[in-house]
């Protein structure tokens, strides 16, 4: 309880300028705590949420069980949003999205979300929920569509080891347009337990001019409209930077290279600058 007053003391100061915030979760369990952080940010009893649960392949059981936990810890309004393709256009709906104070997209598949939402006047509502200071949050393949340039999880190229991403290697990343909250970065989710360094750094090497986020589960990232994020959670936040990278090529057998790529190591408390690349005090 003390270290989620102290979280949220340290983040009220830049909630309320004119963008809101991002939770963004790297999947697995959710502890309570992390549970409550999200209530306490979504305005608690006065607060409304909509889960949005379209990225999982049992979205109706998913949406209902994540609408019980919020409830549970103290959200005055919660409802479980299944949009399908008639819906994501639909102007009531698009407006209720709007004047929601937190939208949450669950786990899955995160192509199912860009497919369905990518273009719609439902991601334009909550861009609008976003920009009206309200908190945007997803777990899993819902952290994965909070970048603009994201990571589909399909590897391009033949693996003769039946190993997924088992080097680092240009031209193997399938990369797809996200919904664009974070554009300084790509993000992977379930990092350090499914050992995805790879393919974040593969990522990485070819877009320099982005940051590589890997959250582990039960993990996340808090981003505030001044583009600072504080972690919160069990496991590790990775991040890398390339942006002032030297050396940066592929071999003959498109092996990616470089020298003087920064890593960060983050875990809970620690901050960090996306614009500036810095790790705050």
């Amino acid at each position: 309880m003390r270290q989620q007053a102290m979280i949220i003391s340290l983040l009220i100061p830049v909630f309320t300028l004119a963008q809101g915030t991002l939770f963004i979760i790297g999947g697995g369990n959710r502890p309570p705590e992390m549970i409550k952080q999200i209530v306490s940010l979504a305005g608690g009893e006065s607060g409304s949420m909509f889960i949005i649960p379209n990225a999982s392949g049992a979205p109706e059981e998913v949406g209902e069980y994540q609408k019980n936990q919020f409830l549970e810890a103290g959200i005055g309004q919660c409802e479980a949003l299944l949009l399908d393709s008639l819906s994501v256009n639909d102007e009531i709906i698009s407006q209720r999205i709007a004047s929601a104070s937190a939208i949450f997209f669950s786990g899955g598949d995160q192509r199912r979300l860009t497919s369905l939402m990518n273009g719609s006047r439902a991601l334009r509502a909550v861009w609008e929920c976003y920009k009206n200071g309200g908190l945007i949050s997803g777990t899993s393949a819902g952290a994965a569509v909070m970048s603009e340039k994201m990571i589909t999880g399909t590897e391009l190229l033949i693996n003769e080891k039946n190993e997924a991403f088992s080097s680092i290697r240009e031209k193997n990343i399938d990369l797809t347009e996200g919904f664009g909250f974070v554009n300084e970065a790509i993000i992977d989710q379930h990092f350090i337990a499914r050992k995805r360094h790879n393919r974040l750094i593969s990522a990485v090497l070819e877009h320099p001019q982005l940051l590589g986020i890997g959250i582990d589960e039960a993990t996340a990232i808090i981003v505030n409209s001044n583009r600072g994020l504080m972690v919160s959670g069990e496991g590790s936040v990775i991040i890398y930077d390339a942006r002032k990278a030297k050396n940066l090529r592929s071999s003959n057998k498109g092996l990616l290279s470089a020298t003087e790529l920064r890593l960060h190591v983050l875990t809970d408390g620690m901050r960090f600058h996306l614009k500036k690349g810095k790790v705050l005090p």
